[in-house]
């Protein structure tokens, strides 16, 4: 097995000079470009004292930059962990405490908010979005590092943090083989190569944007045209001379109310992909009306990368996610006893595969729990697999709210708002929403009068990152709960279901 840094090198010794990163309205950077700024790094990593196994925490703007710190914390065989953008400070300050890394890399601007975490075991550097801070000056005075530190698929490469509905976040722990292992299977199922030209407006802190869209361009030798952020207009200017959009489904929500969007301006597109959340049977017959384009849904999750897919050639299933990539094993349990089910019955939706993550950082027994003694993952969504052998999922089994792509967990949410004043309860459900999916929904019991809604929202601005913060509070007398005293947010979520579609109207 090579590593993704491995092949990304071999890959750059073959393109040399060809266009890897363009950015409209700044200079294209080329694989032999970003080769030389990875050894660079990889120099200056070694220089502030990381060694192999070491974790490299990264909070920055997304930039060729910090693609380029990714690669070269492989290359010194550290483990990547980066972080939302959005996370405040107190969630940082979990994230440091619990992974304990060597190098804490966060923008120049936060320099200052930072500078108490310095010390002895950890270093504090920057790095800006324009390549500025004292990360990029150590790497221009340092020893480029060509030599890399062996490792094999069962080292770890990188953490990523989710979280569940109750209890802290978990760090998934993934390997150079989980990495790896994905990518060989996406650029075969997807028919990925070095003619593709990748709009690539994805955030890099999790899995859709850096291990999916990212690796499989590194390793392809295909182009990103590397934005900062989506912006539909854009992109449909950019479909002329691109053939690939990577996407969660807001990004298609979007598009569809662009009176440009038609079989005319993505003619040059061969492919487009939509993840991280659920789409909607109607937006994927909607968008297929409109350019001629089926689009492809897969599925993942931050612990297994991709585990299935939509055929590229065959039936994109609206509704469905497709079947499992070459070597992965998917199958439906019975919630209660673990049993096998039958095609088209419903339960809890197991996974195994050289995709599937080594377990959470320092929770052995959280990682047992979440494992069968045969090695299948319990994924925690519930599903079905049709005659046809397509997964479909139909629902979570915990309560866990997905806006934008991004995974929003109740229970955090709600402890931040009813530690304020004159709460006395509160539930958090997820709400479908004609942009977001699903829209982060407050309900909450006020102790007594005077409590109002935007009070409520306004005193979680310093406390939760922007996506987790409700987009409504609604205040109530009181919360549903059956005989055992149980919260029913299903019934919340039926007695408010059209909220953001009179929002809208």
């Amino acid at each position: 097995m090579q590593t993704i840094h491995e092949q990304f090198v071999q890959t750059a010794e073959v393109m040399q000079g060809k266009t890897l990163f363009e950015r409209p309205g700044q200079a294209d950077i080329s694989f032999l470009q970003m080769r030389e700024t990875v050894e660079r790094l990889a120099g200056a990593l070694t220089a502030l004292g990381v060694s192999p196994g070491d974790r490299v925490a990264v909070q920055v703007e997304k930039s060729p930059e910090a693609i380029a710190l990714y690669l070269a914390t492989l290359q010194v065989g550290g483990i990547f962990l980066p972080l939302n953008t959005a996370y405040t400070g107190a969630e940082i300050d979990y994230f440091i405490g619990d992974a304990a890394p060597r190098l804490f890399v966060c923008d120049p601007a936060q320099a200052e908010a930072h500078s108490h975490r310095a010390g002895d075991a950890l270093a504090v550097e920057t790095l800006g979005a324009q390549a500025e801070g004292s990360l990029m000056a150590r790497a221009a005075e340092a020893t480029p590092r060509e030599d890399r530190h062996p490792c094999g698929p069962d080292d770890r490469a990188a953490i990523l943090y989710t979280s569940g509905t109750t209890g802290r976040s978990k760090g998934a722990v993934l390997t150079h083989g989980n990495l790896a292992s994905n990518t060989e299977a996406l650029l075969d199922c997807w028919r990925f190569t070095a003619e593709d030209r990748l709009i690539h407006a994805l955030p890099i802190f999790h899995t859709h944007g850096l291990f999916v869209a990212a690796n499989m361009a590194l390793v392809a030798g295909s182009t990103m045209i590397f934005l900062t952020k989506f912006d539909a207009e854009q992109a449909i200017d950019l479909m002329e001379r691109a053939t690939v959009l990577m996407g969660v489904p807001t990004f298609y929500t979007r598009l569809m109310k662009s009176e440009r969007l038609s079989r005319e301006t993505t003619g040059g597109m061969r492919l487009f992909v939509s993840g991280s959340a659920p789409l909607l049977a109607e937006d994927h017959r909607a968008f297929t009306d409109r350019t001629g384009h089926k689009i492809l849904e897969r599925y993942g999750m931050t612990e297994t990368c991709m585990i299935a897919s939509n055929l590229y050639e065959g039936d994109r299933i609206a509704g469905a996610v497709g079947m499992a990539l070459p070597g992965i094993s998917i199958r439906i349990t019975d919630r209660e006893t673990g049993a096998e089910l039958p095609q088209c019955e419903i339960g809890l939706i197991e996974v195994k595969g050289p995709n599937v993550f080594e377990g959470y950082w320092n929770m052995p027994e959280k990682t047992a729990a979440e494992f069968r003694p045969d090695g299948f993952f319990i994924t925690g969504d519930l599903g079905m697999i049709g005659e046809d052998g397509y997964l479909r999922i139909v629902g979570r089994d915990k309560d866990l709210v997905i806006s934008g792509g991004y995974n929003v967990y109740p229970k955090e949410v709600e402890e931040a708002i009813d530690a304020l004043p004159g709460v006395l309860e509160s539930a958090v459900i997820g709400l479908p929403h004609p942009d977001l999916g699903e829209a982060v929904t407050a309900v909450v019991v006020p102790k007594g009068d005077g409590l109002e809604a935007d009070s409520i929202r306004a005193a979680l601005e310093g406390t939760l990152a922007r996506f987790k913060q409700p987009k409504r509070v609604i205040l109530a007398e009181a919360l549903p709960r059956n005989v055992m005293g149980k919260v029913q947010k299903a019934e919340l979520r039926k007695t408010h279901a059209d909220l953001y579609a009179k929002t809208m109207a």
